[in-house]
């Protein structure tokens, strides 16, 4: 394949630089994006060209692609990919209307405009002992976020965030103006799936998410076992996502918590399977340490049900909208059992309305509103 076709006269040239984009919720945000920039292409107006993984993994009609599989494989390959390769095809695209990298990273690239955009919290996470015992990669990947943040990030017109208090962070830690961040939260979709049919014989309590030492399951874990020498295993149950076998820290959790009769250790579910739970579980518990968002809250909250969460900046962003619900600090699990026997004993007036954050400009609800920032589109009247 032609990395580089001759220029379209006339048209003006957009790079999507995503390469290590391959699967969860980045690799929906790129297939976002480039479905977006496909219609762009069409009109004839933009000549889009995408660097990613694999072509396949998000193919849109009349859009280039320079596959890059290799780069994946070390840090090593992926800083000189950002900024040496990366700098050598903007040269040979070159001119570049707009280089948009989806990755966190600013390249060094020539471009007339260019824009990043945020997808980690990590560089906010603050690491524990624990942390470097079930997963030394989270730890480094925090503190090489903080310095990778800050190459050439001055350089962009734009920076990309998903909630307001990632620009009020980012804006002090980078040292850059918060009118130079667009705050884009995911477009809330109707999820069509066909949701399994489960049924629970007691009061349940319901945490999904992947077995990282950073969700912190352990709390939740701790109120449950606080809970059931309280009130015995019959009135309530705990579903977790999590078999216990995935990694150290779910061996961990197993081990220490596995014996707590009212703990399901139920493990990965499909799309079905979830959606069947967030229809039948009577409450939410979300004690996750860090999130960009925290798309369970999002998922679980069109459903009016009670929800527990972690009173975390971005918890109440996302719960926004919320209409019963509850927050609890993470220094102990003692608080969060006493929220959860409440609901037991039928008292749910310690729930509240979150209120909907106003919104502040820059923001973009979706890629046609963030393209129309990005391309300066949104001045011409």
């Amino acid at each position: 394949m032609n990395w580089f076709p001759e220029m379209h006269r006339g048209r003006r040239t957009i790079v999507v630089s995503a390469v290590s984009l391959r699967k969860g919720g980045t690799l929906a945000i790129l297939r976002d994006c480039l479905c977006y920039l496909s219609t762009l292409a069409d009109s004839g107006e933009y000549r889009v060209v995408a660097l990613v993984h694999k072509r396949e993994l998000a193919d849109y009609p009349g859009i280039e692609y320079i596959e890059m599989p290799d780069i994946i494989k070390g840090w090593g390959r992926r800083l000189w990919c950002e900024y040496v390769t990366m700098r050598r095809i903007s040269k040979k695209l070159a001119p570049v209307y707009l280089w948009l990298s989806l990755h966190d990273t600013t390249p060094a690239v020539i471009a007339e405009h260019r824009a990043v955009y945020c997808q980690t919290s990590f560089p906010f996470y603050k690491s524990s002992w624990r942390d470097f015992r079930f997963d030394y990669k989270i730890v480094l990947f925090a503190l090489f976020t903080r310095f990778a943040y800050r190459i050439n990030v001055r350089r962009n017109d734009y920076l990309i965030v998903q909630q307001e208090w990632l620009r009020t962070g980012f804006s002090r830690m980078l040292g850059v103006k918060k009118e130079k961040f667009i705050v884009s939260p995911p477009e809330r979709k109707d999820i069509q799936v066909v949701a399994g049919n489960i049924r629970l014989p007691c009061f349940t309590f319901f945490y999904a998410s992947t077995p990282d030492c950073h969700k912190n399951f352990e709390l939740l874990c701790a109120a449950a076992s606080l809970l059931e020498r309280e009130m015995g295993t019959s009135k309530f149950k705990v579903v977790l996502t999590v078999s216990g076998k995935e990694n150290s820290y779910a061996q961990w959790l197993y081990k220490k918590y596995g014996e707590v009769d009212s703990i399901d250790f139920a493990g990965f579910m499909s799309k079905e399977k979830l959606f069947g739970y967030y229809n039948a579980a009577d409450c939410l518990v979300f004690p996750s340490k860090i999130e960009t968002w925290g798309l369970p809250i999002s998922e679980f909250m069109v459903n009016g049900k009670p929800m527990l969460l972690a009173d975390l900046p971005y918890a109440h962003e996302t719960a926004a909208g919320g209409k019963a619900v509850a927050f609890f600090s993470l220094s102990a699990p003692g608080i969060l059992k006493g929220q959860m026997r409440k609901l037991l004993e039928g008292d749910f007036s310690f729930l509240n309305p979150v209120p909907d954050f106003g919104k502040q400009e820059p923001a973009a609800c979706s890629w046609e509103d963030m393209f129309d920032i990005l391309l300066e589109r949104s001045f011409i009247s």
